[in-house]
């Protein structure tokens, strides 16, 4: 079984947590504490365009207040995946996790992580419209414009949450497959370097001494 690193990042309150409980768990926690530093969870997945091909993901859910976020690099180094959250319903949540994007590639760089920016709490705009701040469509062309996969969920009701991770999933797996079919080939085409062992002149065993 493959198994791939997900951290995910954003602004404290986001809902960064109930996201991943929902994938995990299938749970909601309306009064869940925020994190300190960070939690560890895992769960697998079965993919649906590979129907043989299960993965694990291990996910680092990170703490968003900003005191905590000196910490952040050590958890989403060497990841393979990271999710950078947004609140849906404040005005300045978008442009936050813009700022995460943006360390994300520099520090880590994009050729070798799959990003994933999700806007959450989309329950609460489904009654009320006005209580959305951030629009869907600017998100969406911030997403197209710096290559990232885009998701607006609902942790609470579950909407849209396990469409994030089987998108990831795939994505991650594919890139594995196609760096390992490159490095295969790139094996197969190194010529083969044959030297024969000369006899040692110093050795009287040897021949033609």
């Amino acid at each position: 079984m493959l198994q791939f690193k997900l951290v995910l990042l954003g602004d404290s309150s986001v809902g960064k947590s109930s996201i991943v409980h929902r994938f995990v768990k299938d749970s909601f926690d309306e009064f869940r504490e925020s994190t300190i530093g960070a939690a560890f969870l895992s769960q697998t997945l079965k993919l649906e365009k590979h129907e043989d091909v299960t993965i694990k993901f291990e996910i680092w859910d990170t703490a968003g207040q900003e005191r905590y976020k000196s910490l952040a690099p050590m958890y989403y180094r060497n990841a393979n995946a990271a999710l950078v959250v947004y609140d849906v319903t404040q005005p300045g949540s978008l442009v936050k996790a813009q700022s995460w994007v943006d360390e994300l590639k520099h520090k880590v760089g994009d050729q070798d992580l799959v990003i994933c920016l999700v806007g959450n709490k989309l329950d609460l705009c489904e009654d009320n419209d006005t209580v959305r701040q951030v629009d869907m469509g600017d998100a969406q062309i911030y997403a197209q414009e710096q290559k990232l996969l885009f998701h607006e969920v609902s942790a609470k009701t579950g909407a849209g949450v396990a469409q994030i991770f089987q998108e990831i999933g795939e994505k991650v797996y594919e890139r594995k497959a196609t760096e390992s079919a490159a490095s295969t080939a790139h094996q197969s085409r190194k010529p083969l370097n044959v030297e024969l062992q000369r006899p040692s002149t110093n050795d009287s065993t040897s021949c033609c001494v």
